[in-house]
């Protein structure tokens, strides 16, 4: 089980940014208890904008999250994908991962990447933020998206009090 080594940021102060989460209707009980987690995790860090959009399963998440990009602070993409008996599988972390790391770069927005890619749904069940899970990975997506958000807004502040880029 992963979760070591997680920094344990609980909240951030994030008002006034403009949040969207995409998630996937796959596994709709572990998805559904995620983004209601993700969105308890958004209105605790007082997030009062909050934008949600459904897609059938993971592999359109991106699409989604790149539209939400273009009108928010920060973009959530929460879905679970469980490894079965073909490649297919791999073939979809992969495209996930990539396609939500190419819209946070191409669209210079933090695009938190919930999507648990697991082995069994026991697995996907101790990480999804139920009663019981071990990990609540609705809530720390969230948290940590707003808080790159917040990293940005601030290098953002830097860069135009000093009328020159941020140093990284």
């Amino acid at each position: 089980m992963a979760g070591f080594g997680e920094p344990g940021v609980s909240i951030v102060d994030a008002s006034g940014l403009t949040v969207g989460v995409v998630a996937a209707r796959w596994h709709a009980s572990l998805v559904d208890t995620m983004l209601t987690r993700a969105l308890a995790a958004a209105d605790a860090c007082g997030v009062a904008d909050v934008r949600v959009a459904r897609v059938a399963g993971s592999v359109e998440l991106p699409i989604l999250a790149q539209a939400l990009a273009r009108r928010c602070d920060a973009v959530l993409a929460l879905g679970v994908v469980v490894r079965g008996a073909t490649a297919h599988f791999d073939y979809v972390c992969k495209s996930v991962t990539e396609g939500l790391t190419r819209v946070s770069l191409d669209e210079s927005t933090p695009v938190g990447h919930g999507v648990l890619t697991v082995e069994t749904v026991e697995q996907a069940r101790d990480r999804a933020g139920l009663p019981g899970s071990v990990e609540d990975k609705g809530w720390s997506a969230m948290v940590a998206v707003l808080d790159a958000a917040l990293a940005l807004r601030t290098l953002a502040a830097v860069a135009g009090a000093s009328g020159s880029p941020a140093a990284t």
